[in-house]
């Protein structure tokens, strides 16, 4: 493949505006404060030297000298492991396996649902609203639990909650009133000023900090 000269010589992301899967990358690279060029992609169809890079042209795209990745939950552990501090993973392998485990779930049972809302006629996005707001109101004991989302520090699982919390106000998803664990989790973590430059200026319009409440 003929890509060498579409790289650049600083790590580059390659995001869309809006993707909830490259503003978790995003977060990442804010929690760790590394340098490194964010290049926004406004059209829908990806470009010819995005595919040279990404066959699939998926977002996000990671681009560090000679290395390409594109899939988010191998781009976010690779910065935590080649920008080891602070470490957004537990250090010991059993607990690692179940923040992956729970990073999979959230991936399963609330992105799966995010995506219907995005992409489903009107029955699937009001049935996959329904879903991923009976969802979140069942983990209201685990968003209650610890600080952070089944932990006591900020982790690359909160980096994978968070922005599907944040759009949730978009996604007309309201949440009633006994809700509040989950209310004071967002806030807890909206306010982390990684989270704030994470944001572009099309997900600041989002207002996730307001989360839609329903008596």
């Amino acid at each position: 493949m003929a890509i060498a000269a579409s790289r650049k010589s600083t790590m580059t992301l390659y995001s869309y505006p809006r993707c909830l899967h490259s503003h978790r990358a995003r977060i990442v690279l804010q929690e760790k404060g590394i340098s490194a060029e964010v290049d926004f992609i406004t059209i829908t169809e990806p470009t010819t030297e995005l595919l040279e890079l990404n066959p699939y042209g998926s977002m996000p795209t990671l681009v560090d000298r000679d290395l390409v990745l594109y899939q988010p939950d191998i781009i976010m552990e690779y910065l935590d492991e080649r920008f080891p501090h602070p470490p957004l993973y537990p250090m010991d392998p059993v607990s690692r396996a179940r923040s992956r485990l729970l990073t999979y779930r959230i991936e399963q049972d609330w992105y799966r649902l995010y995506d219907l809302i995005q992409k489903g006629d009107d029955k699937q996005a009001a049935k996959a609203r329904k879903l991923l707001r009976e969802n979140l109101l069942s983990a209201l004991p685990v968003f209650a639990a610890k600080p952070y989302f089944l932990s006591d520090e900020f982790t690359l699982v909160d980096c994978t909650v968070a922005p599907l919390l944040w759009r949730l106000s978009s996604l007309n998803v309201e949440l009633p009133r006994q809700a509040e664990s989950i209310r004071h989790y967002a806030k807890r973590v909206f306010e982390r000023d990684a989270f704030q430059a994470s944001l572009n200026e099309d997900e600041q319009e989002m207002a996730g900090s307001g989360l839609a409440v329903t008596v």
